[in-house]
């Protein structure tokens, strides 16, 4: 093992030498060595440093301070100065309060113990999708990565809980590995994500627009995703062979049993029977009661919302009040009268005499006409309130409700037919699935809407959203009666460890880039772009095969305080949306957890693994979800209506 690290150790000395030296060289050449060569070589040496293992944040803050203190000519106190500087305008960036407290909300979550009930629950609903351990395993990552935006503890846990089933159901070890992976990677995209934060601070973007631009996208690549697990189970069942009779029984309750119910039957027609006292056969009415409202939860939230979607498209139209109309057109033509009186000093006496009484008989006309106008006022106010055209087109009078519309009817009756199918379909075997599902899925599934829906529709700030988020942890963690001093103790200090991770990296960051700023490097790389005589396209491609290579050996926090301040400021020259440009590079980090030789999720899922599965193993099944990475980013920008339709949509992009 000693022997293993020295080598590493020697492997990084030896490659950290040999870019000093091509650095160095390429100074040496160069026609006349600048500071941006300088920045350059600064550049460089961090991303060696990190490679070889050094802290990125304090990496970052040495090296800026550094060759901060070279751009100022060895000036200590302007140095210093900067590094005040760029501290405090972290700490007074009010976005940043919103990552502890996601990250509270995450990992309040990941200690409910919900993930276990999840996966099975989702499991046994997917029962006849072909590939099913393996969709229920990708939906699970999705919905809890995003509860709780921790990688590693996703990964970790579904490779404990998923992969050992996954196997013993006969699934190939690569694409049971890559499921769980790139699955685990969904919550540094799909919202409420630290990273979507992080970027929307580094490049001066609005979260709330980052976050509603991020949500279709997210959903694209978990589909992708599922679709491609799908079709490959169905073209190589052996691959993912389907569950057997016994993997899919549900055991029913024992008062269940008593009232008739077995895996088959319909369960609203026995339970109703039950309760008329035919068949109860000495089952409490209220435990009945209790399984039949549970049946029927979908039916009432079904006439919740047709009764909600109606009072809101047949609200009333408006009346104006006529009095109040003509008050206002009063105001407005006594404010001429006013400004009239407001003639300079002695204009009267300019005036001939002889003109006095003609202007009095021109005032008196005018009194009429607008008196004249005054007495048909009332008449045409009603017109003003609802214009015709719009009252014949609602088909109400104003004061009147308007008619539903034809597109409201139809989808109330696409969701009765679908409730229809639903009850058809409802046996006692799949009235526990929704059960099951009711006290795993659907907790997060609210919770994880809540916090998106309340920052998408503008209810909140993401701060505040993230407030209700970790109280909305904590309220799971005590329904699930897992809060405990050990559960909030453990929480308190490993949110307290990331938030000053990503606080320090901003400090880092803003430093670096000060620096590099300073010594001119930006517009040396800026020069250096725009002497290609790129296209949008061309940039865009280059940019992203960039920060696709740099997934390799970093991860996204060290890309993004690194590497974005030097492409955010060339985007205006090429015409780039700034927001589409970060559903971009989201999209493209993926690749930070899943390209080896440091994918982290790999190694997270080794840690657990079986012994019999190797990393060569992991990589394998990772590297197809690499590639439909590569196709969603593709998509995303033949089609950016995928990630602006949203933002558009609610804020008017």
């Amino acid at each position: 093992m000693k022997f293993k690290l020295r080598k590493e150790l020697w492997f990084g000395f030896i490659l950290m030498g040999l870019i000093i030296a091509a650095a160095l060289g390429m100074l040496i050449a160069a026609p006349k060595i600048t500071n941006g060569h300088i920045g350059l070589l600064m550049l460089s040496l961090v991303v060696v440093a990190i490679m070889l293992g050094f802290p990125t944040a304090f990496t970052l803050m040495g090296m800026g301070m550094l060759f901060t203190w070279i751009a100022y000519e060895e000036n200590t106190v302007k140095t210093l100065d900067l590094m005040v500087q760029s501290a405090y305008k972290v700490m007074s960036n009010d976005v940043l309060i919103s990552i502890p407290l996601f990250v509270f909300m995450g990992y309040l979550v990941e200690r409910a113990n919900l993930i276990e009930k999840l996966f099975r629950s989702l499991h046994l609903a997917l029962a006849r999708v072909p590939g099913s351990l393996a969709v229920a395993t990708l939906v699970t990552c999705a919905v809890f990565a995003t509860a709780t935006g921790i990688v590693g503890a996703v990964v970790t846990l579904m490779g404990l809980l998923a992969l050992p089933q996954m196997l013993k159901g006969g699934y190939d070890v690569r694409m049971s590995a890559g499921a769980i992976t790139a699955g685990g990677c969904l919550g540094i995209l799909i919202p409420p994500s630290v990273m979507l934060i992080v970027y929307g601070a580094t490049a001066g973007v609005s979260v709330v627009q980052l976050y509603a631009g991020a949500f279709f996208p997210g959903l694209m690549l978990a589909g992708l995703y599922i679709i491609y697990v799908i079709i490959l189970a169905k073209i190589r069942p052996d691959m993912a062979p389907p569950l057997t009779a016994e993997q899919r029984l549900v055991p029913l309750p024992e008062p269940l049993l008593k009232v008739g119910a077995d895996q088959v039957k319909r369960a609203v027609p026995v339970l109703i029977n039950a309760l008329k006292g035919k068949r109860n056969h000495g089952v409490a009415a209220s435990y009945l009661l209790k399984q039949l409202g549970i049946a029927l939860l979908p039916a009432i939230l079904y006439a919740a919302v047709a009764l909600a979607s109606y009072n809101s498209v047949t609200q009333p139209l408006p009346v104006e009040d006529p009095a109040s109309t003509m008050t206002e057109m009063g105001a407005e033509s006594a404010e001429p009268a006013e400004s009239g009186l407001a003639e300079p000093a002695g204009s009267d006496l300019a005036e001939p005499p002889g003109d006095a009484a003609s202007d009095a008989a021109e005032e008196g006309e005018l009194k009429e006409i607008g008196a004249d106008a005054a007495a048909s006022e009332p008449a045409a106010t009603p017109e003003l309130a609802v214009p015709p055209s719009a009252a014949s087109a609602a088909g109400a009078a104003p004061g009147e409700r308007v008619p539903a519309p034809m597109g409201y009817w139809i989808g109330l009756g696409v969701g009765g037919a679908a409730l229809l199918a639903f009850y058809a379909i409802l046996s006692f075997a799949r009235l526990e699935i929704f059960k099951m599902l009711l006290s795993s899925f659907f907790p997060l599934l609210v919770l994880i809407l809540s916090v998106l829906g309340s920052i998408v529709l503008g209810l909140a700030t993401p701060t505040e959203a993230a407030a209700v988020g970790a109280l909305g942890g904590f309220l799971l963690a005590v329904a699930y009666k897992q809060l405990t001093f050990e559960v909030v103790k453990e929480s308190v200090f490993l949110t307290a460890k990331t938030s000053a991770m990503v606080c320090w990296l901003f400090v880092g960051s803003a430093i670096f880039s000060a620096a590099f700023a300073l010594l001119g490097g930006q517009e040396l790389v800026e020069t250096w772009v725009l002497s290609m005589n790129l296209t949008k396209t061309e940039f865009l491609i280059l940019s992203q095969v960039i920060i696709f290579i740099l997934g390799w050996p970093l991860e996204w926090t060290e890309i993004i305080v690194i590497f974005m301040p030097i492409f955010i400021p060339l985007l205006d020259n090429f015409g780039v949306d700034p927001l589409f440009f970060g559903l971009l590079v989201a999209l493209n980090l993926q690749t930070a957890f899943l390209s080896p030789p440091v994918a982290m999720a790999a190694f997270y899922l080794k840690g657990v693994a079986p012994k019999h599965v190797t990393l060569n193993q992991i990589f394998a099944g990772m590297l197809p979800f690499m590639g439909i990475q590569v196709v969603a980013i593709v998509l995303l920008y033949m089609f950016p209506a995928i990630g602006l339709w949203l933002p558009e949509v609610l804020y008017g992009r």
